[in-house]
């Protein structure tokens, strides 16, 4: 028998098979193997053991955001302009920067939008800057007039928009609307007091009246009725009888200057008294109108 026929030769009950060394046992790579190369296949699945065990975990980013700040990239400084009515804490608060916080991987998009979702806010712009810098740039919407309607007060923009709630005494040189729909009329009214300067400052608010015409309150309690039309000539004639007897200094209520062709001034209850004494409480003289 020779050695082929002998390989060949069947071992009992079974398939006869061809009896070959390995390959690798035949080309003797093995021994030639590095000593070391077993230590850094062991390192090498250590390692993807631990970044799939990372990964898995959650912490992929964090790890890598670490990583990347030890390399030089991490957030260290935030530039912010535009700001005025946001502190500049909230504004931060909204970027989320942490310690370790990379630049690479952090989300300007996302932080983008939970800037334009403050109430302050118009728009914004976020942009980072290599190696190690955000620059945050903030559209404010601009304080146009105060809204008052029932107990709730607003703070709100030229097109009647209700910026937010949160009022305070910085806002106490804005005009106060009052009543529903004066918030989006409130420009009609900043019109006309502009007509008259020198009244505006001592103006406390505007009522908005059945949605027609307006009333305005001054500082020392006077109520001015204005007309529905024509309220820009109303005012100045106003202003011509205040500087001429100054009716506004006196002690009345309110003065109406609804009809065009003259002016009623209701006087306070003790102006009026005085007045029925002086006059001996003979004919009108005790009305607490009287035209001008």
């Amino acid at each position: 028998m020779t050695p082929l026929e002998a390989e060949l030769a069947p071992r009992g009950r079974g398939v006869s098979r061809l009896h070959r060394q390995p390959v690798w046992r035949a080309s003797g790579h093995l021994a030639h193997l590095p000593n070391w190369s077993g230590s850094a296949a062991a390192i090498g699945f250590l390692t993807l053991t631990i970044g799939y065990g990372i990964v898995i975990g959650g912490h992929g980013k964090v790890v890598a955001d670490a990583l990347l700040s030890a390399a030089g990239f991490g957030v260290e400084a935030v530039k912010l302009s535009g700001q005025r009515e946001i502190d500049e804490f909230q504004i931060l608060e909204a970027l989320e920067i942490h310690e370790g916080t990379s630049l690479i991987l952090f989300d300007a998009s996302g932080a983008r939008e939970r800037l334009n979702e403050m109430a302050w806010v118009k728009n914004a712009s976020v942009m980072k800057l290599y190696p190690s810098t955000l620059q945050i740039k903030i559209e404010e919407r601009e304080p146009y007039a105060l809204w008052q309607r029932g107990d709730s007060v607003s703070i709100v923009n030229e097109a009647g928009d209700v910026i937010t709630d949160d009022v305070d005494g910085r806002y106490a040189n804005l005009l106060l609307v009052v009543n529903h729909g004066a918030q989006r009329r409130a420009k009609e009214i900043y019109t006309a007091l502009a007509t008259v300067p020198e009244l505006r400052p001592r103006v406390r608010a505007a009522f908005l009246i059945k949605d027609r015409r307006w009333d305005l309150q001054l500082e020392n309690g006077i109520t001015i009725r204005l007309p529905e039309e024509n309220t820009e000539a109303a005012l100045s004639e106003l202003m011509k009888m205040d500087k001429e007897s100054g009716l506004l200094a006196r002690d009345i209520v309110a003065i109406d200057l609804r009809l065009a062709d003259r002016v009623t001034v209701r006087m306070s209850d003790e102006a009026a008294e005085q007045r029925k004494i002086m006059t001996g409480g003979n004919g009108g003289s005790g009305n607490r109108e009287r035209d001008t």
